[in-house]
């Protein structure tokens, strides 16, 4: 049975503020916890004036701390921007705080430009090829200590807080398989090796401690409302969202507009075209049939819905109306 999940980018929209962002998104988890979803996930960005999430690991602390048995974890740290021991000790913190409810996932890219890296970092000697050694160095701060172990993350040995591989190419695939972690594929937003990724990942799987075997979690974007038409209309900010990001002028989620998609380029509507493939966006039984198609061609083991609206309260309604067309799916799959 396909699992579903979150992920939240702690939106800030037009005319708000990050505060605002953030407190909107413990309302979010807090409706996602009641309505059975499986995990809620934020993301690290930086530099970006429409995310609020940079300090990942203080924003979990925060949804945590609001929800009660929800796991709450990163989509994802950035682990090329960090020193591996921070994060084993930020996680471990979080699980010792919240034991049982953390996932610490990690992607290779910096998830910002070059010149914002560099201020994180101070220096981009660092390579992403060092990527692979700095997980299996994560996962040894976060084990048991070995003897002689001269360098251990307090908070964090011992927690075994669990592991995720996230990636939009066949590399994240490759390296989840090899260590036997979960795997997280962008399909949200880069859809384009999706497939290959999954059939690669699960074929050359090898089973660890932490997993007997493949997990796939797929991104997927969701807008759900009353009508299909109300639906594309909300999803507009959304559409907006993205292609300003394309264009490399990202900002604030901006409010929606009306047949938005009549103004679109065909090259913008064709990069639309691939994302609408990993997408449910109308009234309740057209999400539903949406993400019965996307299970049953991708064999998901988990869908991270991603569902970024202007309006606060409309955004809680659509993931609401999400959570009944996929209970309707469970009733039926169950019949």
């Amino acid at each position: 049975m396909t699992a579903f999940s979150i992920l939240d980018l702690a939106p800030i929209t037009m005319g708000s503020t990050a505060g605002v962002a953030l407190r909107n998104s413990l309302d979010l988890a807090q409706h996602a916890e009641r309505l059975g979803a499986q995990r809620f996930w934020v993301a690290e960005h930086h530099n970006m004036r429409g995310i609020a999430s940079a300090a990942t690991a203080v924003v979990i602390g925060f949804i945590a701390g609001g929800t009660t048995h929800i796991r709450v974890g990163s989509g994802g740290i950035m682990l090329p921007n960090h020193a591996p021991l921070v994060i084993a000790e930020q996680f471990g913190t979080l699980a010792s705080l919240f034991p049982g409810r953390i996932d610490l996932g990690l992607g290779r890219a910096p998830g910002t430009d070059q010149f914002t890296a560099q201020a994180l970092r101070r220096t981009l000697s660092g390579d992403i090829e060092d990527f692979p050694r700095d997980v299996v160095e994560l996962q040894h701060y976060l084990g048991t200590p070995q003897p002689g172990q001269r360098v251990t993350a307090v908070p964090g040995f011992g927690t075994q807080v669990p592991l995720w591989i996230l990636g939009s190419s066949l590399f994240g695939a490759q390296l989840a398989a090899m260590l036997g972690l979960p795997f997280a594929f962008a399909s949200h937003f880069a859809p384009d090796y999706m497939l290959p990724a999954i059939e690669l990942y699960r074929e050359h799987f090898k089973p660890s401690a932490q997993l007997e075997k493949p997990h796939v979690m797929l991104g997927f974007n969701v807008c759900a409302a009353a009508t299909d038409a109300e639906a594309e209309y909300l999803r507009s900010s959304a559409v907006q969202s993205f292609l300003n990001l394309r264009r490399g002028t990202p900002g604030q989620l901006p409010p929606p507009i009306e047949n938005f998609n009549s103004t679109l380029t065909a090259q913008e509507k064709a990069m639309l075209d691939q994302v609408a493939s990993c997408s449910a966006i109308g009234a309740q039984n057209t999400v539903a049939d949406s993400i019965e198609r996307f299970i049953s061609k991708t064999g998901a083991d988990e869908l991270m819905l991603v569902c970024s609206v202007f309006d606060h309260k409309k955004r809680i309604e659509s993931v609401e109306i999400t959570f009944d067309a996929i209970a309707g799916l469970k009733t039926k799959s169950a019949a």
